[in-house]
């Protein structure tokens, strides 16, 4: 009997590392996550995110051959197969990550940008389906995004087109520091780390009661947050409306940049919903220019019940795949 060709598709990402058995239709045979920020060696890291992919194949059984490895990661680039600067990850400066990737395996492996693997999955399996101009806004420890400009993912001269989440949204000297070393980026405002450093900056000049106020900053995460902010917490929906807003302002430049058909918000602060949703919408349109008003849709990705970057990470190979048959 002949066996069901797997794609191994890998979101690597600053706090967990999620990996799953993609087939051609995407289905997701089995899957498996470890934590990235445990690990302070790539090499240990790599060798243990290897053997566990084998233990959960394992688990599958006899009937799957695995024909690659796709990886999306923070500044993945598909040129060189390295991880190059993270800002959210443990390892710092140039990661060659495919090498390292291809001591246990003689399979081909391949990395992109995380958000460029999950623009891929929204394209393929996703609400992004049949659309030509798109952008993915992924929203984890920090934020990424992948652009899909005339069908064609956008990864400019070197693989590093689209990173906005390294944009700055308020230049200076007095802002926020960020993990890539620069002040002011979009994604010390607008991700789950970004969240919690609004609240705790919301709680500190406000004398409203909170029930996150008995959090340290170690204790809180965006879930925490979320669910005190359903409960009708002030200080927790300010900070969201804050995120929201910040979101908004950004996005506007982003339509006058790409004039996309629509921008899908993918990542755990996407499940926030109307918390994210409703702030960012109307921030964006606040400020269009005139000509984009009303014009771009702004989505929760379809994939929530997947994992988008997994998917199109595993698609890297499938389009090897159809390349060499």
């Amino acid at each position: 009997m002949e066996k069901k060709k797997i794609a191994i598709g890998v979101d690597l990402g600053g706090t967990n590392t999620v990996f799953g058995f993609v087939d051609r239709e995407g289905n997701i045979l089995g899957e498996g996550k470890l934590k990235t920020c445990e690990y302070d060696e790539i090499e240990v890291f790599v060798a243990a995110l290897y053997e566990k992919i084998q233990v959960t194949g394992q688990k599958i059984g006899n009937g799957i051959e695995v024909v690659g490895y796709g990886i999306g990661a923070p500044m993945g680039n598909i040129n060189k197969g390295t991880i190059e600067h993270a800002a959210d990850l443990p390892w710092k400066g140039i990661v060659p990550l495919a090498d390292l990737f291809n001591r246990h395996t003689d399979l081909p492996v391949i990395v992109t940008n995380d958000a460029n693997a999950a623009a891929v999955g929204e394209m393929i399996y996703g609400g992004a389906k049949g659309m030509k101009n798109f952008v993915v806004i992924t929203l984890g420890t920090g934020l990424g995004s992948g652009f899909v400009i005339d069908g064609k993912l956008v990864y400019g001269h070197d693989g590093f087109a689209g990173e906005i989440g390294h944009t700055a949204i308020r230049p200076g000297a007095s802002n926020r520091d960020c993990g890539c070393g620069r002040k002011g980026c979009l994604e010390t405002y607008v991700s789950a780390t970004g969240l919690k450093r609004s609240l705790l900056k919301i709680m500190a000049d406000s004398i409203q009661p909170s029930e996150l106020r008995k959090y340290s900053f170690d204790e809180l995460d965006s879930k925490i947050i979320y669910d005190a902010a359903k409960k009708g917490d002030y200080i927790a929906n300010r900070a969201f409306t804050h995120t929201g807003r910040m979101l908004g302002f950004k996005l506007a430049d982003v339509v006058a940049h790409t004039n996309p058909e629509a921008i899908f918000l993918f990542g755990g602060l996407a499940n926030a919903e109307d918390l994210i949703f409703e702030p960012a919408k109307e921030y964006m349109e606040e400020n269009l220019l005139h000509i984009y008003k009303g014009k771009v849709k702004l989505l929760k990705s379809e994939l929530t019940t997947k994992n988008a970057a997994v998917l199109g990470a595993s698609s890297l190979i499938w389009s090897i795949e159809e390349s060499n048959s």
